[in-house]
């Protein structure tokens, strides 16, 4: 059996970007620390009255895309104005999680969730936001 090589990689440098449609909205690399597209497959199971008989089905998997932003609520079209002026939307959004030559992006069909507002005295505003994506994600 032939050894399959891996190379690993530091999350640094990375791109996401949002269009509406043909419209980019923008780069949103400057505001968001944190891109995570999360599966979540649900597994059927039956059993028997035998230890032999037992069947599983694994269900197509849903995806959420988890994203952390700094919340920037003076900049036009920020991550976090442009999530809470546009809850509903449905956008693509393209992450690149190693930019380069040969790197691979993943684009998956997001719909639009505001985050969190505020935070903690003395320290920067964040948030997070889990948008539910519509279908699989696409490496290419």
């Amino acid at each position: 059996m032939a050894q399959i090589t891996v190379k690993p990689f530091v999350m640094r440098d990375c791109t996401l970007n949002i269009k509406d449609g043909a419209t980019d909205v923008g780069d949103f690399e400057l505001h968001v620390s944190k891109v995570e597209i999360t599966p979540n497959a649900s597994v059927q199971v039956w059993k028997g009255l035998t230890p032999a008989a037992v069947y599983q089905d694994v269900a197509q998997p849903e995806w959420t895309a988890n994203i952390d932003y700094a919340q920037d609520w003076e900049t036009v079209n920020s991550f976090s104005q442009y999530s809470l002026a546009n809850v509903g939307k449905k956008v693509t959004a393209k992450f690149t999680p190693k930019k380069g030559t040969g790197a691979k992006s993943i684009t998956v069909t997001v719909t639009i969730l505001p985050g969190s507002i505020g935070g903690t005295v003395g320290a920067f505003a964040t948030g997070s936001v889990a948008l539910p994506v519509d279908g699989q994600p696409v490496l290419a």
